[in-house]
């Protein structure tokens, strides 16, 4: 279907009318008004089904409507009464698909049978559950377990997890990457180096007891819409919240909650930040410097004069370690360099200095706006350094705060699925399922992609996701993918991924979260953990959408069973039977999970130990530290080369979760119809000789080879000088795979130096801008 792009300021708060017809929009949609209202009556309650999208913390006492937007368009989305059938398969040839859309492909509704590749016809073809386990289990078997890689997305339960990880490494491998390897692994490497976990600090209630919120590179408009909550009611408070952040995104703004009658119909929507800094695309490590270098300023001031200092000294000297460097080194950078690098005036840095000074509990809450730069590593760790300054970390009210994206990702990571042996309990693995556990490093995401592109892996196994679209390097990968003997896809519905195959290829459809399971001994519950390091019990609530879905316990077990020889300690019938025995083996090797049976129904979870808030450090001097940025450059490897290149961010919609797309409208930036759009500052727009509404090519600045794109609207949009977005995942195709954060490895898709390109009337390239 043809659709015009429109191009319409969006000038509303977040939330309001524009969240209830969105609401509408999609159940009607999916064929499920009223079924599918009901079915949200039961999100995020302590006895329902934990959300399928964002990990934003569930509370003790939850509201009436305990779903947000995006998480009310992901349930929608999940219990849809479209179906893809077999009959839809016999209809359409894998290359046919191939040219059709993200949302297009996943309209179609969710799969109901085993599929298999069948290469004489170019289709999906049915088969039975038996066949397909004994096949996936012989071909393991013939392959060495290092050729093989075993992916999760994020969304499988703590239970899958654990038993997902525990398979992989009896066959042999630690190859175990997972969607955090291309978003919050920064985070991950960045806040153990300071102090000493891998995950934040805070809690849903510091949100309640903060006086100070600072946010960086996070838009929960869009990304985690139920944070719109507390920050309401923190602005109530008289909490300033203070935002950095290239796009004046509406979410960070003002708010109207469409659960509460009067805010709709009476009165004035509740404006979200008291200060609104966009900063550089590249330019956070600088701006953080900034706001560094004027508390310590005005510290060493007030104490040269024999006032109280802004710094807590007392915290600094028995805590930390490091400060004096790091003090040193913010003293002597001239705001001359800190503004030209940040895109900011020093009064900008100045000012947040100042609010931050005057209180008494911050947190700092960020997202992939931090972690995805070469230096996103360093730039998890500069904003760790802004809070050691004045002690907000280890206290109520206080610390640092991740906004993790699928609901399990955080979960995943805490149950094993790692490719670094050194963050598993191997040594317990070994000693309670009798095996030796392999030692040796496993892939990444960018490694695995490496090894696929190389011709090294032979095997790729997908928990969940749409790999092929979420990483970089596109044409390379989906050049290199059908060189693999072996994909296995675990879905609930169709994606590219699954038309980018292997040799032989199948589709396994599992049960969705909100799907009641019902096993052996009866219908069983799954657990999640969110951002804050909360596990959430969950209970589907609906009819499987086919009788031939399995969960994905069950499908993961059934490929241990045919791939590893017998093990005496280890009955996956028994687990795949009775989901409680999984949760005992998870506490037996996790001691945060013990008696988790009954502690993950308490009303708003129960949390893991983590011991930075208890200002319990386990860094190498016990202490937590302030650590140097190398560079106020966030991507060296990325240097500018002359005016007509610009600074590119990929991003989402309103209209999107990761890579699902529910819809071609993006309502907050007004944007509808379309996805191919290069946001752009008037002034670019300008001097580079375009025009708003043209249709134009991005090409990557690279030294390697050529990597572009055509068929992108210019948009004139509030952005700064030199800076552009595009949605991802569509310009994932222009993110070299070797541009990514040091020590971490997380795609860079924040900084991507672009040139404009126009194109003739057959869409070819005219000319560089």
């Amino acid at each position: 279907m043809k659709r015009k792009p429109r191009i319409i300021r969006y000038t509303s708060p977040a939330g309001g009318w524009g969240s209830m017809k969105s609401l509408a929009e999609i159940l009607l949609r999916e064929r499920i008004p009223l079924d599918g209202a009901k079915i949200l009556m039961a999100q995020n309650k302590p006895d329902g089904f934990a959300c399928v999208s964002c990990a934003w913390p569930k509370p003790a006492k939850p509201h009436a409507f305990e779903y947000c937007e995006n998480g009310a368009k992901a349930t929608a989305w999940e219990i849809t009464s479209r179906r893809t059938t077999p009959e839809f398969f016999a209809k359409h040839t894998v290359d046919a698909l191939r040219r059709w859309s993200d949302y297009d492909l996943e309209q179609q509704g969710r799969l109901t049978q085993p599929m298999r590749w069948d290469a004489a016809t170019d289709k999906y073809l049915p088969v039975s559950w038996q066949s397909a386990f004994e096949e996936i289990g012989r071909e393991l078997r013939a392959m060495q377990p290092d050729e093989t890689v075993w992916y999760s997305s994020g969304r499988a339960s703590l239970e899958t997890s654990f038993i997902y990880a525990l398979a992989a490494r009896l066959y042999g491998t630690n190859n175990l990457p997972d969607s955090s390897n291309m978003c919050h692994e920064s985070t991950s490497v960045g806040l153990t180096q300071s102090i000493g976990v891998p995950v934040g600090t805070t809690t849903l209630e510091d949100m309640e007891k903060t006086d100070c919120i600072i946010f960086f590179g996070q838009n929960p408009g869009s990304n985690s819409p139920r944070a719109l909550h507390p920050l309401q009611d923190a602005h109530r408070r008289g909490v300033p919240i203070i935002t950095f952040n290239p796009i004046r995104e509406p979410g960070l703004l003002s708010f109207t909650n469409p659960q509460s009658p009067t805010e709709m119909l009476v009165t004035s929507p509740t404006p979200i930040s008291t200060q609104y800094h966009q900063v550089r695309l590249g330019g956070d490590i600088a701006a953080i410097m900034g706001i560094s270098k004027a508390l310590i300023a005005a510290d060493d001031a007030a104490r040269n004069s024999g006032r109280v200092g802004l710094l807590d000294h007392g915290f600094i000297a028995e805590q930390t370690d490091g400060f004096d460097a790091f003090a040193e080194a913010a003293r002597k950078i001239s705001w001359q360099t800190l503004e030209a690098r940040s895109g900011l005036s020093r009064n900008a840095m100045e000012a947040t200095a100042a609010v931050y000074g005057r209180a008494q509990k911050t947190m700092v809450v960020y997202g992939m706006g931090i972690t995805q730069h070469r230096e996103g590593v360093e730039g998890v760790q500069m904003l760790v350094n802004l809070l050691l300054l004045r002690g907000n970390i280890g206290k109520v009210g206080a610390g640092i705060c991740p906004v993790r994206g699928h609901s399990n990702v955080q979960g995943q990571r805490t149950m094993g699925i790692s490719e670094k042996p050194e963050l598993v309990p191997l040594d317990k693995y070994a000693e309670r399922y009798g095996f030796e556990p392999p030692r040796n490093a496993g892939l990444n995401t960018v490694e695995a992609c490496e090894a696929i592109i190389a011709g090294k892996i032979k095997a790729f196994l997908m928990l969940g996701g749409n790999f092929v679209r979420a990483v970089p390097e596109r044409e390379a990968m989906e050049a290199a993918w059908s060189g693999m003997r072996l994909t296995v896809n675990v879905a609930t519905k169709l994606n590219r991924s699954h038309l980018v195959h292997g040799e032989i290829s199948y589709l396994l459809p599992c049960l969705g979260r909100i799907e009641k399971d019902r096993q052996a001994t009866g219908d069983q519950a799954v657990s999640v953990e969110d951002s804050t390091a909360c596990v959430h019990g969950s209970r589907g609530v609906r009819p499987p959408a086919s009788a031939h879905l399995l969960s994905e316990p069950k499908i993961v077990a059934e490929i241990a069973k045919a791939a590893l020889d017998p093990n005496p300690r280890i009955d996956w019938d028994a687990w795949v039977g009775d989901y409680a025995l999984i949760r005992t083996e998870i506490g037996a090797i996790y001691p945060d999970f013990e008696n988790m049976e009954t502690r993950m129904w308490e009303p708003g979870g129960f949390y893991r130990a983590i011991p930075a808030r208890q200002r319990i450090w386990n860094t190498d001097t016990k202490r937590a530290h302030f650590i140097d940025p190398q560079s106020l450059a966030e991507d060296p490897d990325m240097p500018e080369k002359g005016t007509d290149v610009l600074m590119m961010m990929t991003m989402r919609s309103n209209d999107q979760f990761n890579t699902t797309i529910y819809g071609y409208n993006d309502r907050f930036r007004g944007i509808k119809g379309t996805r191919m759009v290069v946001l752009m500052n008037g002034n670019d727009i300008a001097r580079l000789d375009l025009v708003d509404g043209e249709t134009v090519g991005l090409a990557t600045v690279a030294d390697d080879r050529t990597r572009e794109m055509t068929g992108f609207r210019v948009t004139a949009y509030d952005i700064p000088d030199g800076c552009v977005g595009a949605y991802y995942p569509e310009a994932n195709a222009l993110i070299p795979l070797w541009h990514h954060a040091e020590g971490s490895k997380v795609p860079a898709a924040k900084s991507i130096p672009v040139r404009v390109f126009k194109l003739d009337g057959s869409g070819g390239r005219v000319r560089a801008a």
